[in-house]
């Protein structure tokens, strides 16, 4: 069994889908305005939102609304909604940072491992909090479809795997709602050899040149990795009631995923800041660990000081995350990860914030062969409208 498959997924079979499609479930995670201001614009038109569960409502009602989506799969499914489709998808989508490129798939769930040490095929990128995978586990495991905003990274510095695709039909051609961009979706017509394309980026001589090391890996996640782990987590459940021949083709097994090079000129990675608030910001930056050769700068009351950070950057997040534990533990306070200096600033008369370096994305693969997991909250992919939004969904019953 091959680590990709070309999938059999759904598309939407609907007159407006700008309505349709909807930002990735983890996103404005504190913008009621935001969800509020969607669903006015979606009204009862068919859309993705009414497939998916915001988590900005999750611990409100969460058995009542994963019935309603649950309904909502299967209605959708009965009322031709959806149309079937089977192929890899060149999906391009256009916002401030250019245009990405990527390709949807579907990745066999037994090659991949959100463990710190794994050594899969497939691996996840930062640490994963094993207390967020139940809710998602309880959203999946009766549902009928997946729609996924999961993407993975794989390390094609030529860009041989989208020089090998060739195009086929035009499959979607849209504007996205609440400032998303454009995004379009366009056959792949010789799937199996770009699978044997980014298969090749995972053999061991490709890696010995690469990392200098001799080890398999194909993919590291980039987004999505707690649903990446709650699919994981629901087939592992499910396959030791299944015969072995059942295991193979199980569509449980398989998880649709959208492969990006992470050389990819609109991939934009940027650093998660920490803010500590706490009426003892001195006392704060007295303890506050410190050394090497790198740097990082820490805000209060607006005003910016630098001070030494270690070389090895996820080195010296982890250690700050550890002191910033210790510390609300000792002395109250809580803490929060922020995208953008001028967030941090503006939140910096409240306590001391920390704008950390950000890590190169060409060194992302290396370090997770070096070190395993990073911490979590180590980077993001660009801004919160240029995550992917749900368009194609794939059965998992």
């Amino acid at each position: 069994m091959s680590t990709i498959i070309i999938p059999q997924i759904y598309l939407p079979a609907v007159d407006d889908l700008g309505a349709w499609a909807t930002i990735a479930c983890d996103q404005y995670t504190s913008d009621g305005a935001y969800w509020q201001k969607l669903e006015s614009f979606v009204g009862d038109k068919p859309s993705t939102l009414n497939l998916i569960f915001p988590e900005i409502y999750l611990g409100d009602n969460d058995s009542q609304r994963i019935a309603r989506i649950n309904e909502n799969m299967r209605t959708y499914l009965a009322s031709g909604v959806f149309r079937p489709y089977t192929g890899l998808v060149l999906v391009e989508r256009t916002t401030r940072s250019g245009t990405r490129t990527g390709i949807l798939l579907a990745v066999d769930l037994e090659e991949y491992s959100f463990r710190p040490a794994s050594k899969a095929i497939v691996r996840s990128t930062e640490a994963t909090i094993l207390e967020r995978i139940p809710p998602r586990v309880a959203i999946r495991k009766d549902a009928p479809i997946e729609l996924p905003h999961i993407m993975l990274l794989y390390d094609d510095a030529y860009g041989e795997v989208l020089a090998a695709a060739e195009r086929g039909e035009k499959l979607y051609d849209f504007e996205l709602n609440m400032g998303g961009g454009h995004v379009k979706g366009t056959a792949i017509t010789n799937g199996e050899e770009v699978i044997s394309q980014l298969m090749r980026l995972s053999r061991i001589p490709e890696s010995v040149k690469k990392y200098g090391r001799a080890e398999e890996l194909l993919f590291v996640v980039g987004d999505g990795n707690h649903s990446l782990a709650a699919a994981k987590q629901c087939w592992d459940d499910l396959k030791s009631s299944l015969t072995p021949e059942e295991r193979e083709v199980h569509p449980a097994r398989f998880a649709l995923a959208e492969g990006v090079n992470i050389y990819d000129p609109a991939l934009r990675f940027e650093p998660i800041h920490r803010f500590v608030k706490t009426d003892k910001p001195d006392l704060f930056l007295k303890g506050m660990p410190s050394g090497g050769s790198g740097r990082a700068v820490v805000v209060i009351d607006g005003k910016r000081g630098a001070v030494h950070f270690p070389e090895n950057i996820p080195e010296g997040i982890r250690a700050l995350d550890e002191y910033i534990t210790t510390f609300i533990t000792t002395h109250g306070g809580s803490v929060d990860y922020v995208h953008g200096a001028d967030e941090v600033a503006a939140l910096s008369g409240d306590g001391v914030g920390i704008l950390l370096p950000a890590i190169s994305k060409n060194d992302l693969f290396r370090l997770v062969i070096e070190g395993g997991n990073l911490p979590r909250k180590t980077f993001s992919m660009g801004d919160g409208d240029e995550k992917r939004y749900y368009i194609e969904a794939k059965a998992i019953k």
